[in-house]
């Protein structure tokens, strides 16, 4: 490979080659309604309809297996890929699990997963039903899952439409927050992560919850387009907007900052609205709602659940993001957050 090629590799984002897949896999296809491009795919069966998503956690990228136990990296895998059903508003059935084993995962490390992996299938009633078993020069944990949904009532991503209010469960950055502390040195960082705000941002890391209650209310409560914040507010609500073919104005001051970021601030040495915007594994539900259902939505998330949702936007007619800031004033809004790509 050329030297010039290797960077115009190096360059392809995430969601660039996403575009080029889906032109090579566009096309009629039948039973297939919805394809490539969004959290899940929607396919049809003889009882009505199945969602499908698949995710991988690769050590080195996705996590340090310093950091996190075995048994919780096997729940997080799960919680990855129902949150991505959830975002459909549908509901998780079955599972594939795909392991492959670096030299050192002796054969503790290996059940100390399983037990993660079957704790966090028997939580979301979720069933096991086979997978592979591999080696390789790092720890990867692939998970596939299939979901169900009545027939026409997932939710896209690009169903946003202007006018719509934009809104996002629980509170945003405690994930990214926990990781930047854990890799904090000194012994205020290490204080830190024993206090009872690092220890919740540390189990946002390593121990996510999917939403999926809150995604099937959203669904009923009329949401036109829905993701899981998984990469970041900003590049995620980008994504929304580019699939609905409209803008956004995002109110900054609204943004629910998770409370133990402010606490542990200093630390950091990051502004914990930044965290929140960019940082990514959050898994909340980032939707669209018309302007007239979302006290409704709101309170059907508050009785149901006890899960606060926050209205924090408004789809615009245009395209791109736009920050609104506490003192009234507009400024470009950089979708910023995780991309698997762009790191290489």
């Amino acid at each position: 490979m050329k030297p010039n090629e290797r960077d115009q590799r190096a360059a392809t984002t995430e969601d660039e080659l996403l575009a080029t897949l889906r032109r090579v896999f566009s096309g009629d296809h039948p039973g297939v309604r919805l394809g490539i491009g969004d959290d899940a795919a929607v396919v049809d069966t003889r009882e009505g309809q199945a969602v499908l998503t698949a995710d991988i956690l690769v050590e080195g990228v996705h996590y340090d297996r310093t950091l996190i136990s075995p048994r919780d990296l096997g729940a997080k895998a799960i919680v990855v890929n129902v949150s991505d059903v959830a975002a459909m508003g549908a509901s998780p059935r079955f599972a594939l699990l795909s392991v492959a084993l670096p030299p050192d995962a002796d054969a503790a490390w290996v059940v100390e997963l399983e037990g993660g992996v079957r704790a966090a299938c028997d939580e979301y009633a979720l069933t096991m039903v086979g997978g592979d078993l591999s080696s390789g020069p790092v720890a990867v944990v692939s998970v596939a899952v299939m979901g169900e949904v009545a027939p026409g009532r997932y939710v896209t991503r690009s169903g946003a439409r202007p006018g719509d209010r934009v809104v996002v469960t629980g509170t945003l950055g405690a994930s990214a927050g926990g990781l930047a502390l854990a890799r904090a040195s000194g012994s205020a960082a290490r204080r830190a992560l024993l206090s009872a705000a690092g220890r919740s941002l540390m189990e946002a890391h390593v121990r996510p919850v999917a939403r999926v209650g809150e995604g099937r209310t959203l669904a009923v409560s009329g949401a036109t387009a829905m993701m899981d914040v998984s990469d970041g507010l900003a590049i995620d609500l980008g994504r929304i907007c580019a699939a609905s073919g409209v803008g956004a104005r995002l109110r900054t001051a609204d943004v629910p900052v998770a409370p133990e970021l402010i606490e542990v601030r200093e630390i950091l040495g990051v502004d914990p609205l930044e965290l929140a915007l960019g940082g990514g594994e959050d898994y909340e539900l980032l939707a669209t709602l018309p302007a007239a259902r979302v006290a409704e939505a709101a309170a059907a998330l508050d009785e149901r659940f006890g899960c606060r949702l926050t209205e924090i936007g408004e789809i615009m007619d245009g395209d791109g993001l736009t920050a609104v800031e506490a003192d009234g004033r507009d400024r470009p809004l950089e979708a910023k957050g995780w991309d698997h790509l762009a790191r290489r």
